[in-house]
């Protein structure tokens, strides 16, 4: 049995490990904000929304549509799918009963245990198919209906009856029935578990009828010996049982994590989504596109990080970057630049996760990778410059980058004076650009913006964060050249300072 709520074809693996600048990508972006909406403090929550974010930029096309239409599902049966969830825990929770016994090495241990755990999780999968057999209708995506549809066909009232049946006769509460042949030094051999026949005789047909033929033999109690060797032909009767049991058992008991896991991811933007919709900012499923089409535009796009962070009003951005691979921004101080780096980032990861992004409206391509190059701290056992750093890092990025990846560059090469920075960011920038990488770079190199900006070609994009006359900041992005300035003296001005 397969849950398939993720990929149309396999399961989500939750131990999958994490691509090579997780942990960049998790402190540039400010992940945590974002995954503590998502997970509402519930561990498996966090665990799920996280792996499913990193992960993301593997997806294609197909598993984004894919999972677009089951968090659809989700958000408009939010009652059905929490009823769905709480099945499986309290699934799994029968099972954590019986753990010990299942890793018993003894065959009637691990028999026993694993019978009664089979006929607990009977009820258990049948009440996740009557679930489905109430609400079928209301689930429109695929991955659903192929949940549904397995459940009815596969645990239909007739199997899990007979499966009832075997539960309790596994019991032996009559006794086991074992055929036995002797071995040429008159040991037992080839010792099987029958099928005891089933007596259909009523009580006066037993009293009055002849015995059936066969031979009857009582062990003495005191004869140890020979229970020893009873209990040793039991062993070996039952163990192949015992296993496949132990078996059948797992296999139920891995469906159930497989489906609380996956569950959990929507149920995980159920909770962001309820959080934009009471804070009354905008989300929206995205667009996609096929990598290398250049196609990126959106409307009211914004930090939906800096938004849980302050808990306060945000600025989104607007922007029609379709056709373009370079975008250089520019600007004044504390006027948005980061933060719209940001956005663009924590988008595409929502994007490519198959969820909503924080938006009016979001059209764009998708990316093999996305990579994130954000300025660093000096380092403080001194074993590095600043600028060593930020060139060590961008080593690891070019064994790894490959074309059309989304490449997010915040302040590099900024550790130096203008003109060796602006040289370096050329060079550098010049070589991925022409390797097909996507770049948005955020930069106060003058010197390499402007001659940027008088070598462009119609593939690059130059934006600049407003400021108006007065120096207030807008934290809005605007198309426009770059200037000889980023306004430092302003913030000096606010402290008071100038």
């Amino acid at each position: 049995m397969k849950v398939l709520l993720m990929f149309p074809d396999r399961s989500f693996e939750l131990q999958q490990e994490p691509p090579w600048n997780a942990r960049d990508v998790m402190e540039d972006l400010e992940l945590e904000f974002l995954l503590g909406v998502m997970s509402a403090s519930d561990e498996l929550f966090q665990e799920v929304a996280q792996k499913a974010l990193l992960s993301a930029m593997a997806n294609g096309e197909d598993v984004i549509a894919y999972r677009q239409q089951v968090l659809q599902d989700c958000l408009e049966n939010k009652a059905v799918v929490a009823e769905l969830y709480q099945r499986t825990v309290d699934a799994i929770s029968l099972a954590k009963k019986d753990w010990l016994g299942l890793s018993s090495e003894y065959p009637s241990s691990l028999l026993y245990s694993s019978n009664e755990l089979v006929g607990r999780f009977v009820n258990a999968l049948r009440t996740l198919r009557q679930v489905g057999e109430r609400h079928h209708a209301d689930f429109k995506s695929l991955g659903f209906k192929q949940l549904f549809a397995m459940l009815a066909t596969e645990l239909n009232e007739e199997y899990l009856a007979e499966v009832e049946r075997h539960v309790v006769e596994l019991r032996f509460n009559k006794g086991v029935l074992i055929s036995a042949e002797l071995g040429d030094s008159n040991e037992s051999k080839d010792c099987l578990l029958r099928r005891a026949p089933d007596d259909q005789r009523n009580w006066l047909e037993r009293l009055f009828q002849r015995s059936r033929d066969g031979f009857t033999f009582h062990l003495d109690p005191r004869d140890e010996a020979g229970s020893r060797i009873l209990s040793e032909m039991r062993t070996r009767a039952i163990v192949r049982v015992a296993r496949a049991l132990s078996d059948a058992s797992d296999h139920v008991v891995n469906f159930f994590a497989a489906l609380r896991t996956e569950l959990a991811f929507y149920l995980s933007c159920l909770n962001l989504h309820d959080w934009l919709t009471q804070r009354s900012l905008p989300a929206t499923f995205p667009v996609t596109a096929s990598a290398g089409t250049r196609t990126h535009r959106f409307t009211g796009l914004f930090d939906i990080s800096l938004a849980i962070r302050t808990e306060g009003s945000v600025v989104g951005n607007t922007i029609d970057a379709a056709g373009k691979s370079l975008a250089i921004i520019t600007g004044a101080n504390q006027g948005g630049k980061s933060t719209f780096l940001r956005s663009i980032g924590l988008a595409h990861l929502m994007m490519q996760c198959g969820m909503f992004v924080p938006a009016e409206s979001f059209f764009a391509e998708t990316c093999p990778a996305l990579i994130t190059h954000y300025k660093r701290e000096e380092d403080p056992n001194l074993a590095s410059g600043k600028l060593d750093e930020e060139l060590s890092r961008l080593s690891d990025i070019a064994e790894h980058i490959s074309a059309n990846s989304l490449l997010l560059l915040n302040e590099s090469f900024a550790a130096t004076n203008d003109r060796e920075g602006s040289e370096i960011a050329r060079q550098i920038v010049s070589a991925l650009h022409e390797k097909g990488v996507k770049i948005f770079y955020v930069t106060h190199l003058h010197e390499y913006a402007r001659r940027s900006y008088l070598e462009r070609t119609e593939d690059m994009l130059f934006l600049r964060a407003e400021r108006k006359e007065d120096g207030t900041r807008t934290f809005k992005l605007m198309e426009g050249e770059p200037l000889d300035t980023s306004y430092g003296l302003d913030l000096l001005q606010a402290c008071g300072l100038r």
